[in-house]
């Protein structure tokens, strides 16, 4: 590999599908002779994986562009992700990108720059574009070095449900899988190299099929592998949440007992309006297996408030069903008018002040949720697998049940796995001390 100090910086907006992305383009400039900064500082490269599932994703990419050529005004940008498949008309007419490239060949990025040390800026951006991609199985080419302990591991790509609101199909096309024996080889490598969680990531992972193995038969196939003590499922639709699924989810130390399960509305009307392939009493039945098999469930849900044709009592019946459900948390978003999509040529109901309402309460529920999962902690000890550094003087980490959990007047515990007793909740941390140490005093947090 040539030796150079040519930096390169990558910033990744949206999805954990993305950060899984973004670990492999890093890997390919790694062995390209480029030396990795942290995003922010002086660069001589950008590489911006982006997001386009909302108008403020988009926004935010040109926004990244403008500030880094400020404090690096020489440095060659090249834009990737859902924002350069599906706006690479109005990223072409931003100044300062020199190579765009969409979907159907991101991962193969690094191969389209010029050599580390000869890097120049383009008066025009080159395209690496094609607005179909492909339906085949995929290998990634190499496996990346996530900056996270627990590793995204990418597992599926595309989605063919075409949700009425989402840009997604357009962007990444239709499913796609990975083959099964690639996955297994990656998650053995990040287990060698130390990392002790794995999450499973993809558009619509639920629909995970190579040679006839679902997810389910990959789930085993995982459940073996040595070096690995925890595997998590990302974002998973209701649609493809089986019995099978929640029964290995219980019947393992590994799998965490965790599901993020993207209800979206409370009302039938609107789900349907929005092509989900779920009802509301379906949803309510799932959810109700999935506690009754899954013990110490982590439970979160998607919730969009202003979707076009949302009423007062449509609304409503989102807030009855989300105040009813045992999430732990909520993630609530704002309808965003997506090109493309059918829901753009549905008439709004709701003014800009009415959805803000509405997602404050929202807002308001997911908190007061999110307090009464971590109290239930309290008095209990969990397994706890530690991040880097420090926030507000706390040493911070994950659960296996997703609670997140803050312990403070301890040495760094990155990539440890520590049994903490938890004394204290508040809507952000569930707090406690590791159980094998002397408790410290609890600093007063500014909420």
């Amino acid at each position: 590999m040539t030796k150079t100090s040519t930096r390169a910086s990558l910033h990744t907006l949206g999805c954990r599908l993305n950060h899984a992305e973004t670990a492999v383009l890093g890997e390919g400039l790694r062995q390209r002779g480029f030396q990795l900064v942290e995003f922010g500082r002086p660069t001589d490269l950008l590489v911006l994986n982006t997001c386009a599932v909302t108008e403020d994703a988009e926004r935010t990419s040109r926004y990244l562009i403008r500030k880094t050529l400020k404090h690096s005004p020489h440095a060659f940008v090249a834009v990737t992700g859902c924002y350069a498949q599906t706006g690479i008309e109005g990223l072409k007419r931003q100044g300062g990108i020199d190579l765009i490239v969409g979907h159907q060949f991101k991962l193969d990025l690094p191969s389209y720059l010029p050599p580390a040390d000869a890097l120049q800026k383009r008066t025009s951006p080159e395209v690496r574009h094609t607005k179909t991609m492909s339906r085949e199985e995929f290998d990634l080419p190499y496996f990346g070095e996530p900056d996270s302990t627990r590793a995204p591991l990418k597992i599926q790509d595309g989605c063919s449900a075409m949700c009425s609101f989402c840009i997604i199909p357009f962007s990444r096309g239709h499913e796609r899988s990975r083959r099964l024996e690639d996955i297994l080889e990656e998650a053995h490598s990040l287990g060698a190299r130390g990392y002790r969680e794995i999450v499973l990531t993809g558009v619509n992972l639920g629909q995970y099929l190579h040679n006839g193995r679902d997810l389910c038969s990959l789930l085993r196939q995982l459940d073996r592998t040595a070096g690995l003590e925890r595997i998590r499922i990302s974002s998973i639709e209701p649609t493809t949440v089986s019995d099978e699924l929640l029964d290995l989810l219980a019947g393992s130390s590994k799998f965490c007992p965790y599901l993020h399960i993207p209800l979206q509305s409370g009302d039938d009307h609107i789900l349907m309006a929005m092509n989900r392939r779920h009802s509301v009493r379906a949803y309510l039945d799932l959810i109700e297996r999935a506690v009754a098999k899954v013990p110490h469930l982590g439970l979160g849900t998607d919730l969009m408030v202003g979707f076009p044709g949302e009423t007062e009592a449509a609304f409503r019946n989102t807030l009855a069903v989300a105040t009813d459900l045992p999430f732990s948390y909520l993630h609530v978003f704002p309808y965003s008018p997506r090109p493309g999509t059918a829901a753009l040529r549905m008439k709004r109901a709701a003014t800009p002040a009415t959805v803000k309402k509405r997602g404050a309460l929202l807002l308001d529920l997911g908190h007061a949720k999110r307090l009464a999962f971590h109290q239930k902690q309290i008095g209990t000890t969990l397994s706890v697998l530690f991040e880097a550094g420090t926030q507000d003087g706390y040493r911070q980490g994950c659960a296996p049940n997703f609670t997140k959990v803050a312990v403070t007047g301890v040495d760094d515990l990155r990539n440890r796995i520590e049994p903490v007793t938890i004394t204290a909740a508040t809507d952000r941390w569930a707090i406690g001390h590791p159980a094998l140490r002397q408790p410290m005093p609890t600093p007063v947090i500014q909420l």
